[in-house]
């Protein structure tokens, strides 16, 4: 390990703007003195020199200089042992050496801030105890930090740049960027993750601008999500980012819901985030196959990419103990031979994660002999694992919305007993049914489209003054959470009799029923695969929301409306306001969106006097935590924004409940003021 002391940092210009190409080390080594052997270009004709080499690759010891005095899994040896590797197995003889450089500002604020930029170089003026004062900071951010630190991350991203240009430019069709510190944790104004500058987002961002390649692929294997990479493109139809992550409910790192498989992008980008996003540790080969030729393949030929990068985290391999998971080199040497069969074989790879020194070797090594064209060794037979199968059905369910090559009944996981068996949500539906009749006389409302009646058949109710009451509360939502206890974790046996249907809509229903207003009520959870799609749309909430307006809201005596969502009922009931919002305008006097974790809907921008509407009728309820108020610019979108000390959806609304119910009635009765007036 390089020593923490001033008198180990960088050549002087560190902090400069200047190219840089690559000079002497900080802390220089062997390996540099006596780089993989190439042929001079001088010597050689021009035809021979454009075909010499088909696989470039990119590595400085000096990137070793980054390194934490008391030690880390993010080591300096990291790059030196996949170098290593490939040099004793004669890789490196069959690939041309890259330059490598500093990354220019000018090509980091194509993703960070300046206000990043200057964070991190500034950190080449730390004394000793600036590092021991600062250490608890950079620990909230999963970081260390080292005066040589700017110099290794200018490099890293530098190398990556330039891997990704000699592919671009053709002077290689593949590349191998061994780069540390690692960077798709990085976010445009935030480092964190082990990672100061995002590597492959400005590598991907540079190529855009200096070639003709225009479409790219970032699959993204390591065994965290790539929250930074995901965020750097998050609206951008230009870059089809694809992870596979262990998740865990967002309880893995980076944490919170933006790995989710229902983060898919926004605005132009949206569907072009891709998250496969794993509930448990222990995924292996079958379970990351799988998914590559279920969900990951059908997409990526759907999007024709130009240039295919692979954010190669080796993290999640066999005997990483960060990871927990068990890819093999075989694994992972599949995965790269089935990317390079994309975008006319050009293909880059750029390292990011991976702390087991002998899985990330053993699996570079595998990944680089693709890449210089041996075919991948073959597996033993594999079977996926439930908790894989059931999420790929799900993320395939989810992206079916974007991608026409995905047809989720493919992804089905197959049951044995699938033709004598009737799922739990129709047993959930028909009982709540039931219980609405008999408890509150509500009547289930018909649905006259075949699409719809697939999709939400029995899952409209409404109260029997629905028709000739002036006051109606439109409450869209899903189920509500299932607490399970189990007999048999290993076989997940329900204990029944101590297992609960846990249903947020009761208290509201009770109240509303109490205050004599009127309810048409709607579960939004769609039966997963319709025969016939709806037309014009795959928003399948939003469209049974529309039906019920036009057909039967508007048919009835309400003419003061409240609308509220919970969970996924809230992007239903904001499609119904971007879609109606003429007649919304006019009869409905207030919005309620109990949200969670998860994005909060906003009004169309094209629409200023429905957007000043919603602002100036509506609440919002989310966690306290919720990502909303670190973006002032979402903040504005909104009226009143509630924040509650629980992130669980079904007990965050029955907080917020008394909230809820002030705010209609306050709604109503200011109606019934001013309509009397």
């Amino acid at each position: 390990m390089a020593s923490s002391s001033r008198s180990s940092g960088p050549p002087v210009g560190l902090g400069q703007d200047s190219m840089d190409v690559d000079g002497p080390a900080p802390n220089g080594s062997a390996n540099d003195a006596s780089p993989a052997p190439r042929l001079r270009a001088s010597s050689m004709p021009a035809t021979l020199r454009a075909n010499a080499y088909h696989v470039g690759y990119v590595y400085s010891s000096k990137m070793m200089s980054h390194s934490c005095v008391h030690g880390h899994c993010e080591q300096p040896e990291r790059i030196s042992r996949i170098f290593d590797i490939l040099n004793q197995n004669d890789c490196l003889k069959k690939m041309k050496r890259l330059p490598i450089r500093r990354v220019l500002r000018e090509e980091a604020l194509l993703v960070h801030s300046q206000a990043l930029w200057d964070k991190v170089l500034a950190l080449h003026s730390l004394t000793d105890q600036d590092i021991a004062d600062s250490e608890a900071y950079y620990n909230d951010l999963s970081l260390y930090v080292h005066p040589t630190t700017p110099y290794a991350a200018q490099l890293s991203a530098g190398g990556v740049i330039e891997a990704t240009l000699a592919v671009a430019r053709g002077e290689v069709k593949k590349a191998f960027a061994i780069v540390r510190p690692p960077g798709h944790h990085a976010e445009p104004d935030e480092h964190m993750g082990f990672c100061f500058f995002n590597n492959v987002s400005i590598a991907a961002k540079v190529v855009q601008l200096k070639s003709t390649l225009k479409r790219i692929l970032i699959l993204d294997w390591d065994v965290h999500h790539g929250n930074g990479t995901q965020r750097a493109f998050y609206d951008d139809p230009s870059v089809l980012y694809i992870s596979l992550h262990r998740y865990e409910g967002g309880n893995f790192y980076p944490n919170g819901p933006f790995g989710s498989m229902t983060s898919c992008g926004e605005g132009a980008g949206l569907g072009y985030s891709v998250n496969i996003p794993w509930p448990e540790k222990g995924m292996g080969d079958a379970d990351y196959i799988l998914a590559f030729q279920k969900i990951i393949m059908p997409i990526a030929l759907e999007f024709s990419p130009d240039l295919v990068i692979i954010s190669a985290g080796f993290d999640a391999a066999e005997g990483d103990d960060l990871g927990e998971c068990h890819v093999s080199p075989a694994g992972y040497a599949h995965m790269t031979h089935m990317l390079s069969s994309l975008a006319g074989g050009k293909l880059v790879v750029a390292l990011e994660g991976g702390y087991c020194l002998d899985a990330i070797a053993a699996s570079a090594l595998a990944v680089t002999r693709v890449v210089l064209g041996e075919m991948p060794p073959q597996l033993p037979p594999l079977t996926a694992s439930e908790a894989a199968t059931e999420t790929i059905w799900q993320v395939s369910a989810e992206q079916s919305k974007y991608w026409k090559n995905l047809d989720p009944k493919v992804c089905e996981p197959m049951e044995e007993l699938e033709q004598i068996a009737i799922s739990l949500p129709e047993l959930l539906k028909a009982h709540r049914q039931d219980y609405l009749f008999r408890t509150h006389g509500m009547l289930e409302v018909p649905l006259m489209s075949v699409p719809l009646i697939e999709r939400f058949n029995a899952q409209v109710s409404c109260t029997p003054d629905i028709m000739d009451n002036d006051t109606l509360i439109v409450f869209a939502h899903e189920f509500g959470n299932l607490a399970v206890e189990l007999d048999s974790v290993m076989f997940c046996n329900v204990r029944q009799e101590h297992s609960y249907l846990i249903d947020c809509s009761k208290e509201l229903l009770t109240w509303a029923k109490a205050e004599g207003y009127a309810v048409l009520d709607v579960n939004v959870y769609p039966k997963p695969f319709p025969k016939s799609k709806l037309k014009h749309t795959d928003d399948y909430g939003g469209a049974v929301m529309v039906y019920l307006w036009d057909n039967y809201v508007q048919l009835t005596a309400a003419r003061r409306v409240v609308l509220v969502g919970h969970g996924p009922g809230c992007n239903a009931i904001m499609s119904l306001i971007a879609q109606r919002a003429a007649s919304v305008l006019k009869t409905v006097e207030g919005v309620v969106q109990v949200v969670g974790l998860h994005n909060v809907p906003t009004t169309p921008p094209n629409t200023p006097s429905l957007r000043q509407w919603y602002f100036d009728n509506s609440i919002v309820v989310v966690p306290s935590n919720h990502p909303i108020f670190h973006d002032s610019k979402t903040m504005k979108k909104h009226g009143q924004v509630f924040r509650i000390d629980e992130e669980k959806p079904i007990k965050l609304i029955i907080k917020a409940m008394p909230g809820i119910q002030g705010f209609i009635k306050d709604k109503f009765s200011n109606a019934s003021v001013n309509g009397d007036a």
